[in-house]
Parts: structure tokens; C-alpha cells; sequence
């Protein structure tokens, strides 16, 4: 059930954000991470030996992904195409979107609010997901990984602005639902305010520790505070 501070928070929003991979989908679920990882990590040693070492230390695809900047741009191009592939391909087997994720959107869409999804994934992974799952008519703008910028990936609040650009209404009337710290980073630094989606028990101290404006445990629970009810 929605509180007040969640319920005054969408209540004055004109637009509602919603991060794609936490909140809507688990991307890897069925395409795990640390592998996407590994194979990144074996373009970025055969094009920048240099990079080998710490392109293996990690198993997060997007970390490979920003460390391949660093060895100039046809690498970053490599890197980012396998990247893009390797998520369309994981989101074709990552199962149902979250629990609560269809209602949240839907809430969102009948309430009148405009609706994004603003992510670091690729916006055909994103577009692909909500094809599949026929949620294309609840989003009214898709924001994905800037073209070779890892730079402008959230943390970066320009994903966000371009969001509230498209949309046409103002950052600081703008709602970001995300789950992770550089969502909350991104959505302060754009003006935005922030419901932090606690997916982990974890989450529940690290968002609001990093300013999210309040935190909710399950998407249904952001559902009942968009639908007219939860405001009467």
C-alpha cells in the first residue's frame, strides 16, 4: 500500500521515469551477466592487450563496456555491438518483466502521466522487451545508451533531460524510478526526484543514504499510489 510521501511524490509529477533493468526487467536472467561479461572482456584483450587485465576482473558487462573507451573508439564500437546484441538476445530469454512492473506502467499511463524508460541498456534492448511483452502503447518515449558516450550514461543526468525533452515537460516535474545509486545520482543531478526501488535488502539503506526521495520494496506499491484511488 502507498504512503503519503510516495503518493505526494506522483501526485505532482507531470512525467514518471522508469529505469528498465531492476524495475522492469531482469535483464540477465536468463542470459547471466558474468558470461556477457567474459566475452566482452576477450574483444577488449585482442584489440587492447593493454586492457586485458582489468576487462577480466570484472564480471559486469557495462564496466567492460566503459573501460573500452579507453582503447579508442573502434574498440568502444566492438564492445558496444556485441553489448547490444548480447542484451537483445538476454532480454528474449529473461522471462516475465518484475512483479508489479505491467501494473506500475499501466497506473502510470491511465493516470495521464507521460512515461520513459531512460536506461544504460540499449534502446533496442528495451524496445525489444516491451514488444514482446506488448507494453509498447504505455511508453511514450524510450531512452537508451548513448551512441559511443559511455560518458553520458547515468550518472549522467543528460539521458534524463533528453527524457524530459522528448516528453516535453520539465526535469523538476519528473519523477526517476530507479534502483541503483547512479539512477539516484543522475535524477538529483537533473533535478528530478527519485522513488529508489529497493529490489535488495541492501537498497533499503543505500538509496535513501544516497538521496533518493523515498524508497518502495515492490513496483505494485508505486501501482497504488499512480491509481485515482490512492490519491483520494
Amino acid at each position: 500500500m502507498a504512503n503519503d510521501s510516495l503518493v505526494t511524490v506522483v501526485s505532482a509529477a507531470e512525467a514518471v521515469l522508469y529505469d528498465f533493468d531492476g524495475p522492469i526487467c531482469d535483464v540477465f536472467a536468463g542470459l547471466p551477466a558474468p558470461g556477457v561479461a567474459a566475452t566482452l572482456a576477450g574483444i577488449v584483450a585482442q584489440q587492447a592487450p593493454e586492457l586485458a587485465f582489468q576487462a577480466a576482473a570484472t564480471d559486469d558487462p557495462m564496466e567492460v563496456h566503459r573501460l573500452s573507451q579507453l582503447g579508442g573508439e573502434s574498440l568502444l564500437a566492438a564492445v558496444e555491438g556485441a553489448l547490444t546484441a548480447a542484451e537483445v538476445e538476454a532480454v528474449s530469454v529473461s522471462g516475465p518483466p518484475v512483479a508489479g512492473a505491467v501494473r506500475a506502467l499501466r497506473a502510470a499511463h491511465t493516470a495521464g502521466r507521460q512515461v520513459a524508460v531512460v536506461s544504460n541498456n540499449s534502446a533496442e534492448c528495451v524496445e525489444t522487451f516491451l514488444a514482446l511483452h506488448g507494453l509498447e502503447g504505455l511508453v511514450h518515449e524510450v531512452v537508451g545508451r548513448p551512441a559511443l558516450a559511455p560518458a553520458l550514461m547515468k550518472p549522467s543526468p543528460h539521458p534524463l533531460m533528453l527524457a524530459a525533452t522528448a516528453l516535453g515537460v520539465l526535469p523538476e516535474r519528473s519523477v526517476l524510478v530507479g534502483d541503483s545509486i547512479t539512477d539516484v545520482e543522475a535524477a538529483r543531478a537533473a533535478g528530478m526526484r527519485v522513488i529508489g526501488f529497493a529490489n535488495k535488502p541492501s537498497k533499503r539503506v543505500t538509496l535513501p543514504e544516497a538521496g533518493a526521495t523515498v524508497v518502495i520494496e515492490n513496483m505494485n506499491t508505486l501501482a497504488d499510489a499512480l491509481e485515482p484511488r490512492a490519491a483520494e
